[in-house]
């Protein structure tokens, strides 16, 4: 076990590409907050596409020259394509070993399921032959009801916890240091408090937790946000849960004025990472595919015949801070932490730009940190009371390290 910890680690030595192959645009659910507003059940990549997207990356090592990769497999739902995954994983593990590339012993296969089949036989098969360059994240998004609130089947409307939550015991076995997305939306507000205490209480450690970016947020959304991150805070450190799990709504790093050292970076990755679709579409990121854009045509930036077409890549090149956020955002005494998707920039935008930066979020971040700050003004407050902050920031430190 140790040595597959180690293993998982490797890859993660130096900056890391990312690379994704958007398998089928399906999926068993109709997520009511979904971003992919383009799924179906046709579009599916062939082996074939796969296999020249594959070929025209190694083949060209100077220019991918990151010295990890992490080759990530997305839907809709990816594990509907197990097969066709499988068959992907295989031929790059060869090609790769051939080419004696450098990305041989330095990558992961990555994947966010919604974990309906992934005690499925096939799943199951794939999993055990690939674990040791493997992380998988299930997304449950907390409590039944929070959960079935959202997250749907497509067909019949009914909530999906049952049958994600059987499966949650086998994957905590095989990524015990795993974590899950949570998603927030204006109708889920209430349930935040109960729902992280309740994936701590499947075993689930770490909760990565996040509001949509897009603009669905009503009067008073914020005010009660930040009441339930308050009493959430209150649980969090009244029963201890601090000294074993973490909630990423709480950071140490967040709510400060922004950092004049980033000014010249992105918050995400887009023109970084390569997304390649069903028809062999070059992509900055998931978010430019149609299937992900409500009102703004695809931004392609190439397909496996033609190649990447650099002068498209260019504005995303240039993507910082500065050239797409407002200076009130810049000033901002809480500027650090708030995120945004350069996707959902492009897409809310008045004109076809990526430079103009969406901030229907602004209010949801400002409340996240007043609870925030609550959180580690009490927490430090009882730790400096019992002797115990050196010891808590050493275990943390420890925790992260354990995680990773």
């Amino acid at each position: 076990m140790n040595q597959i910890k180690e293993d998982r680690r490797q890859w993660q030595d130096g900056m890391a590409k990312s690379i994704t192959f958007i398998v089928t645009k399906d999926c068993q659910l109709a997520c009511k907050y979904c971003y992919l507003v383009g799924k179906n059940e046709k579009e599916r990549m062939t082996f074939e596409v796969a296999k020249q997207a594959i070929d025209y990356i190694l083949e060209r090592e100077e220019e991918f020259n990151e010295e990890s990769v992490t080759w990530d497999f997305i839907g809709g739902e990816p594990f509907l394509e197990i097969e066709l995954i499988d068959k992907i994983c295989d031929y790059l593990k060869q090609r790769m070993f051939e080419l004696n590339h450098h990305w041989f012993n330095s990558y992961r296969f990555n994947f966010s399921t919604n974990g309906i089949n992934y005690d499925s036989k096939p799943v199951q098969d794939y999993i055990k032959k690939n674990i040791t360059h493997l992380s998988i994240g299930i997304t449950i998004d907390g409590t039944e009801l929070k959960h079935d609130l959202n997250r749907v089947y497509k067909h019949s409307g009914k909530g999906s916890y049952k049958d994600v939550v059987k499966n949650i015991p086998l994957w905590l076995e095989q990524f015990p240091g795993a974590g899950t997305k949570v998603t927030i939306s204006s109708a889920d507000i209430p349930y935040i408090k109960e729902s992280v205490l309740h994936l701590y209480s499947l075993g689930i450690k770490q909760v990565n937790i996040n509001v949509v970016f897009e603009d669905v947020w009503k009067e008073g959304d914020d005010k009660l946000f930040e009441e339930q991150l308050m009493i959430l805070a209150d649980e969090i450190i009244e029963k201890e849960y601090y000294r074993e799990y973490t909630c990423s709504f709480f950071s140490e790093r967040l709510g400060k004025p922004l950092d004049k050292k980033l000014m010249n970076q992105n918050w995400c990755g887009a023109g970084k990472m390569l997304s390649i679709d069903a028809q062999g579409n070059f992509y900055p990121c998931t978010r430019f595919a149609q299937y992900s854009l409500r009102d703004k045509q695809a931004l392609i930036i190439g397909n496996v015949k033609e190649g990447i077409n650099k002068n498209l890549l260019r504005p995303f090149l240039c993507l910082d801070r500065c050239t797409q956020s407002k200076q009130e955002c810049i000033d901002c005494e809480v500027a650090e932490g708030c995120a945004w998707c350069q996707g959902e920039n492009y897409d809310a935008a008045k004109t076809n730009t990526i430079y103009e930066r969406s901030t229907a979020i602004c209010k949801m971040h400002k409340a996240r940190v007043r609870a925030n700050n609550y959180y580690w003004n009490k927490l430090f407050r009882k730790l400096e009371l019992e002797g115990e902050r050196e010891k808590f920031e050493k275990n943390k430190k420890e925790f992260n390290e354990k995680i990773c």
